[in-house]
Parts: C-alpha cells; structure tokens; sequence
C-alpha cells in the first residue's frame, strides 16, 4: 500500500502563536510577514493531503519539523538559512583573519533547531506508526537565542574574533519553538544535540567545500 509523508513547516503557524507551538494553533492568526507565501504554500499542501483523506481514503500524514540543518545543506551566501550561513560566515572570517562577522539583527530571537537525521528518522517512525490526519510537530522541544547559536558556531569553527550584531537588520518573529509533546507520545524523540550537529556539520562542510552550493 502506497503512504504519503507531507512535509511542512513551523512557518505554518501565526507570526505570533503562542509559545511552544502546538499543531491545533494552525490558521488561528496572521502569518509572519516575511515568509507568508512560502506559508501559505506549505498550508495548502496540508489542506489537500486532508481533503484527499477525507475524500478518496488516501493514506497520508502531515509532519512539520522546525528548522532543519545538517550534511548537504545550502551554504551560499544569498540563499541559506542562518544556521549554514553562520557556519559560512565563521569560517570564512576565520581563514581571512577578520577581526569581527556581523550578524543581522539583535542577536534576542530564540530559534529551534533540528539535525536532518532526525528527521529522516522521525519521517520513518510516523510512516510506520502514526495515520492520523493531523499534523505532528518535528523539532527538538528546545531553542536558542541566535546570539547563543553565534557564539557556538564561533566556537565550533575555532574563530577568535568578534561579534557584531546589526540592529539596522530585521529580526523576524521574536520565538518559533514546536510543542513536540505530540511527537513524544507517540515514542518519537530527536537524539542529537545542537553542539554535536553543528560540530558534525562543520567537518561536513570543510571536507567537502570544494562541491558546495556557495
């Protein structure tokens, strides 16, 4: 029999649901503005895996995992995610001697972020044990200020200079962390940690930076 795993995005949920998010907050408030359209993409996709449920019997779930890092992410300077663009930025600075990196922002949003392995696992656990029609939350139930993550990924990547946050940046929503109490329940739980993963992909990174997306 044929099963359908659609992939979400915490960027679902309203620019200001409340903290952790849990699925049922889904269309309860506005989208964040920055990301709206790639929103309303990914909650269309959930409309119809449901409809497709309810209407022909199709076998489907719906995951929405939060942030996603790891091995063959996208590393380039215009289209990464902050995390991969961090690891970038540091190393790079690094090699060049650079006495600071700037980062966008104030450095006080909390992000959520989750290693792609996990993920891969959690996509397999739900496919054999979980066929609901509602969404479940992916992530780690953890998170991090992104003055937190810089400073980790400084470490990780052996970077000795400073850190220099623009406040003239736009910070984005101030907190996106999942309610993963669902995911639980159902005897699924993320095993690495961000310290390790980051770590992980850093070596990643310098091992195959000749091939990357930059």
């Amino acid at each position: 029999m044929r099963k359908l795993c659609f992939l979400g995005s915490s960027c679902i949920y309203p620019g200001r649901a409340a903290q952790p998010m849990r699925e049922d907050a889904l269309l309860t408030g506005p989208l964040e503005e920055t990301n709206q359209w790639y929103a309303i993409a990914k909650i269309a996709g959930v409309k119809m895996y449901q409809a497709y449920r309810r209407q022909h019997g199709f076998d489907a779930i719906g995951l929405m995992p939060t942030n996603l890092y790891g091995p063959g992410d996208n590393f380039s300077a215009q289209g990464s995610h902050v995390l991969p663009a961090l690891i970038r930025r540091f190393h790079e600075a690094r090699l060049a001697g650079s006495p600071e990196v700037v980062v966008w922002g104030t450095g006080t949003p909390r992000r959520e972020f989750l290693h792609v392995d996990d993920l891969a696992e959690a996509a397999l656990a739900f496919m054999e044990r979980y066929d609901g029609e509602e969404l479940v939350n992916v992530g780690t139930g953890t998170d991090v200020s992104i003055r937190e993550l810089a400073e980790l990924v400084r470490s990780v990547t052996g970077y000795q200079g400073a850190i220099r946050f623009d406040t003239s940046k736009p910070d984005g929503a101030p907190r996106k962390l999942l309610d993963v109490g669902k995911a639980r329940a159902l005897g699924w739980e993320a095993r690495i940690g961000l310290e390790e993963g980051v770590a992980s992909t850093y070596r990643w990174f310098v091992e195959n930076h000749a091939t990357l997306r930059l």
